[in-house]
């Protein structure tokens, strides 16, 4: 098997590939800054670690230099953060992600790097396609849409093999849920089971294509093993329109006494977002979805049952 390179692997999604890999039998080398991502999530005895940052261009190449495939996943995520601080976001999702082309570049490695379906922004048609304009409205997704014109430009310029996969909020087990960014699927589980008010941002009604974590890493790895390279980016979304108001509703099946309290909308969030997932079929048509539901239930069941690991921040 291969040496595999994943940035951001103490993260969500990334930890959840580091296991998969060693799963397949891969070698695997993780870089991440602990900045989100935790050490726990990881077990160091299988996987060589670094605790460095993406910004870190000459360490990043001695370390990734015998990697046949690198998951870039490392960025400094969400919406609401990047308003905050829109220079950091930058840095690392922007020049993060040129410092690891800079390492394919001389490497020749398979970059498979995660953007985000917020580059859509003012464009507010659905169901959303690869072909259609995009218009962030905030840092954070400026700096995803300025990763990805880098890996297009690379992938042109300097002849390298580049997947650029567009994901569209993405949840399962292992998504950090007690932080002021989180997302709303852990944040709201969370909540719920600590007896603790849900908090809706605008009216319920704002609808989401969300994509289980185990349905990401199917396409991630299949990238790899079936060496699939994009022109652009693929949406990694299957078409599934889930209001808030639903995923609550679900919630209140498992937790009937939950407290939910409607607040203003926040700045920089899209209303509505939705796949056209034909693009995706073509270039992965083994790869099913689980049913929205099932998954939920499933993700509320490890939060059940790992409840003193997160709450002891491991």
């Amino acid at each position: 098997m291969s040496r595999v390179g994943v940035t951001g692997g103490a993260g969500f999604i990334g930890s959840s590939l580091v296991r998969r890999l060693l799963d397949s039998g891969h070698e695997v080398v993780v870089v991440d800054d602990l900045s989100t991502g935790l050490i726990s999530n990881l077990n160091l005895s299988q996987v060589e670690f670094h605790n460095i940052s993406i910004l870190e261009g000459e360490a990043l190449f001695s370390i990734l230099a015998d990697c046949e495939t690198i998951f870039h996943l490392a960025a400094r995520g969400s919406v609401p953060r990047s308003i905050v601080n829109p220079v950091a976001t930058h840095e690392v999702n922007a020049t993060g992600t040129l410092n690891i082309l800079e390492v394919a570049r001389k490497t020749n490695a398979h970059i498979i790097f995660s953007s985000s379906s917020s580059v859509y922004g003012r464009n507010l048609s659905i169901p959303k396609d690869e072909k259609m304009w995009l218009s962030p409205i905030s840092p954070y997704a400026a700096s995803k849409l300025s990763a990805e014109s880098y890996m297009q430009a690379y992938s042109a310029a300097y002849d390298l093999k580049v997947t650029i996969l567009r994901f569209f909020n993405v949840f399962g087990p292992y998504q950090r849920p007690n932080h002021e960014y989180a997302a709303v699927i852990p944040k709201w589980i969370w909540a719920a089971i600590n007896g603790e008010p849900l908090i809706v941002h605008g009216d319920g009604l704002v609808s989401r294509d969300f994509t289980y974590i185990e349905t990401v890493l199917d396409i991630a790895i299949s990238a790899m093993e079936q060496n699939v390279t994009t022109q652009g980016a693929v949406n990694v979304a299957f078409g599934n329109r889930i209001y808030l108001n639903q995923v609550l509703d679900i919630l209140k099946s498992v937790f009937p006494d939950i407290r939910i309290i409607f607040d203003s909308p926040r700045s920089g969030d899209v209303r509505d977002s939705q796949n056209s997932p034909t693009l995706l079929t073509e270039l992965f048509p083994k790869v099913k979805p689980k049913n929205f539901e099932t998954a939920l239930l499933e993700t509320i069941e490890w939060f059940k049952m790992n409840g003193n690991k997160i709450s002891n921040g491991l």
